[in-house]
């Protein structure tokens, strides 16, 4: 009732799914997950002899910290921040805690964040979280709207249905093709989406690991770097400033972008259907379309859907043309951007919520599909020309151009037009059939 966004109150169950990967507890959990891979892969490292190898009991007790993290844990994490309003730091002091606790670390802690700035943690944890809500949430759910799309062209490919070009009736086509458009469309983002890689900043301050050169300067860190960044299924930046660029966020955004912009594009199509009568919708019992006329049917779902995605869409907009521009090494302004990424995941995953339940009652009315193409068969014309030309007749275009342009003709108009023909009888019977729509 006192949130001040609608993610968080009206459709906080909606996009629950998202919370284990873009909470501030998510976040929180991912830096510690990064520190903790870090202080593991330095002690690996035989360079870094100051530091011993971790033994067993060793290693399963930190995979404990990152297992059992919990939100207690985070408000914790959250309790030292606010002494040192630093959100990094904050983690830092909470693990040198942690792993200090475990037999034989408690004197190796000032290898907790050894070498490092704030953004080798924060885009890494960035990087992990976009990874896995796209594997387990985004792909999963733009597969799902694709599978239902799939289903209802093939269900629906054979009926006819009057086409609109600029608004105006047009050459007749099929349901079933009309939605094949928007599959086609999607499986090509979605094949982009699933080749997407998040990009992975490693290397201090300045990203030329000074500080960790300063200390070992023998250690390849540069190909230690590397080999950290991939081991967390992200792709190591050879060169940067301080920060990740945010490349890979301006591409995931445009990518999503897209998704969301043909979905958008479907809503409207879909609601625009709905409207000619060529839709129905399915009536549930108890629920109400407006507060005076009791007859209505409204297809909300749709326009939710539409809202939504815009929203996601000015997001990640913004996204895209803001995060790849930073002053010179480093400023600051990216981080309170980054931080509403899962609003636009949630407005995303909301719009196709919305999207999916109004395909889900959805029918089509065959009949007054039917009826409105033959309500219009002047757009029989383009046809019956091409086999006036096919036939050699000069001036098909211009014959029926005076027949059809501004006239609302009949069916019966067309058929005796096209026995007025100087055609061979097979070609007047075959253009018959076509006009029986």
């Amino acid at each position: 009732m006192q949130s001040l966004s609608p993610l968080d109150g009206r459709y906080r169950k909606k996009i629950e799914a998202l919370r284990p990967f873009f909470s501030e507890e998510a976040l929180i959990r991912y830096r510690v997950l990064v520190e903790l891979r870090y202080f593991e892969a330095l002690a690996s490292d035989s360079g870094v002899k100051d530091l011993k190898k971790l033994n067993t009991a060793q290693k399963k007790s930190l995979e404990r910290i990152v297992d059992r993290f919990s939100l207690t844990e985070a408000k914790k994490v959250k309790a030292i921040e606010r002494k040192t309003n630093h959100d990094v730091k904050a983690v830092e002091y909470y693990l040198k805690e942690k792993v200090g606790a475990i037999p034989g670390l408690k004197k190796q802690t000032e290898f907790i964040h050894f070498g490092l700035t704030s953004e080798d943690v924060n885009n890494l944890a960035y990087g992990l979280m976009v990874h896995d809500a796209l594997k387990e949430i985004i792909s999963p759910e733009l597969k799902q709207v694709i599978g239902v799309l799939n289903g209802y062209a093939k269900r629906w490919s054979k009926i006819k249905l009057l086409s609109l070009t600029h608004g105006q009736p047009a050459t007749p086509t099929t349901i079933g093709k009309e939605i094949m458009v928007f599959v086609d469309r999607l499986k090509r983002q979605e094949a982009q989406l699933k080749k997407f890689q998040m990009q992975g900043k490693f290397g201090g301050a300045v990203a030329n690991y000074a500080a960790h050169k300063a200390a070992y300067p023998k250690v390849k860190w540069e190909a230690f770097g590397r080999k950290f960044v991939k081991s967390l299924g992200l792709d190591p930046i050879q060169n940067s400033t301080q920060i990740n660029p945010h490349d890979d966020i301006a591409e995931v955004s445009h990518n999503l972008f897209r998704v969301n912009t043909i979905l958008l594009d479907l809503s409207r199509d879909v609601w625009t259907y709905i409207s000619r009568g060529v839709f129905k919708q399915k009536v549930i019992d108890g629920e109400v379309g407006s507060s005076t006329m009791p007859h209505k049917v409204n297809p909300i779902d749709f326009e939710n859907a539409e809202g939504n995605f815009g929203l996601s869409n000015a997001l990640f907009s913004h996204f895209a043309e803001k995060l790849p521009i930073s002053r010179l090494q480093r400023d600051l302004s990216d981080s309170t951007v980054q931080r509403n990424i899962g609003s636009a995941f949630g407005y995303h995953l909301l719009a196709l919520a919305s999207l999916q339940k109004g395909l889900s009652k959805i029918s089509v009315d065959k009949k007054a599909a039917k009826k409105e193409l033959q309500d219009h068969p002047e757009v029989l014309a383009e046809a019956i020309q091409m086999v006036l030309r096919k036939n050699g007749v000069q001036g098909a275009y211009e014959k029926l151009k005076k027949l059809t342009r501004g006239e609302a003709i009949t069916r019966k108009q067309i058929l005796e037009f096209v026995d007025s023909l100087e055609l061979p009888k097979a070609e007047k019977q075959h253009l018959k059939k076509i006009c029986r729509l």
